[in-house]
């Protein structure tokens, strides 16, 4: 028997600041660059139900970590429910069980802004921002602890949504954070778009986007949905989180090589290959790039490492009991 921890989500909620995710997922992808083990999100669901049960899986060595994220989400109450398995990556003891959600838009927002980092120009300032849900939250509150914004504009269909999320900002940030009446107002001389939308087709066009522009679009992973058109995806640099799941849900990446765009080279290389320099980030000022976020377990790891050993120190957290399985199986 062994003790573990368990995080709920109240315990997450103020234990790390932005940049210490940014920090933590920077780290893991750093591990990934160097060929830690990930895999890509695996999806299960059944004609009867509505609903859906989804899990990642990634081992870092380094952090001295290995896990998973998993969730069933979009059941009758149409609500989601986030948990965190961490295991010890030497032993392989279980360490800790956290709460996934209140997480979830600090780490997924947390490999945006390590992405920004790498591949947005140094003097970025202008922010766009299409949507006003959680995950575009966390875009942009790590985002600003990886450049100096200036003005943010933010984009959504509902007019009462993009007035809310740009009040709250425009206290929250050093930046002017305006809400503006379409996708294109927002996108004009952006420095630095961030897409984090439900959207099934394209929400911004590659007409409206100026050269040097770095995009991370974030919010569809599906290999019938696209936040970008083919023209943006041709256009641009492409890094994926992932290359193992550009084919399997990057439907940006996807539908652009169906219209003929473009083909499998057009994959520039993964987040961790920047990271570490095995392929060049940003290579000039009027390049476009984009980083598809899917979500994987490496942010999720990452992430879930830096709470739980901040939770220890300031001894956070219900203790719970562990059984190996030399203990708990029958006959052992």
């Amino acid at each position: 028997m062994s003790d573990i921890t368990y995080l709920d989500g109240m315990d997450v909620a103020d234990l790390a600041e932005p940049a210490e995710y940014v920090d933590a997922v920077r780290e893991a992808y750093a591990e990934r660059g160097a060929g830690a083990d990930a895999r890509p999100r695996t999806k299960l669901t059944r004609d009867e139900t509505p609903g859906m049960m989804t899990g990642y899986l990634a081992i870092l060595p380094e952090k001295g970590y290995m896990g998973g994220y998993m969730y069933a989400a979009g059941f009758g109450a149409s609500d989601a429910w986030f948990v965190t398995p961490l295991f010890d990556a030497d032993e392989g003891e279980l360490q800790a069980i956290i709460d996934g959600a209140s997480m979830n838009p600090f780490k997924t927002g947390a490999t945006g802004a390590v992405a920004v980092d790498e591949l947005a120009r140094d003097d970025a300032k202008e922010l766009a921002v299409i949507g006003t849900g959680s995950q575009a939250r966390g875009q942009l509150i790590t985002t600003a602890t990886v450049r100096d914004l200036e003005t943010v504009r933010v984009f959504s269909p509902t007019r009462e949504n993009r007035e809310s999320f740009a009040a709250d900002f425009d206290d929250e940030l050093d930046a002017a954070v305006e809400a503006v009446p379409d996708s294109t107002t927002a996108v004009k001389d952006a420095d630095i778009i961030i897409t984090a939308t439900t959207a099934s087709d394209p929400v911004i066009a590659n007409e409206d986007i100026e050269d040097g522009t770095h995009i991370t679009a974030m919010g569809q992973y599906d290999p019938e949905k696209r936040e970008l058109d083919a023209d943006t995806i041709s256009r641009a640099t492409y890094v994926p989180d992932l290359r193992e799941r550009i084919h399997q849900d990057a439907g940006s990446f996807i539908l652009a090589r169906q219209e003929g765009m473009i083909d499998d080279d057009h994959v520039h290389g993964e987040l961790g290959e920047v990271v570490v320099g095995d392929r060049p980030g940003r290579t000039s000022e009027d390049e476009v790039t984009v980083f598809d976020s899917g979500g994987t377990g490496i942010e999720t790891i990452g992430a879930a490492s830096m709470l739980y050993e901040k939770a220890v120190a300031e001894e956070l957290g219900t203790t719970l009991r562990s059984f190996p399985a030399s203990e708990a199986m029958i006959g052992n």
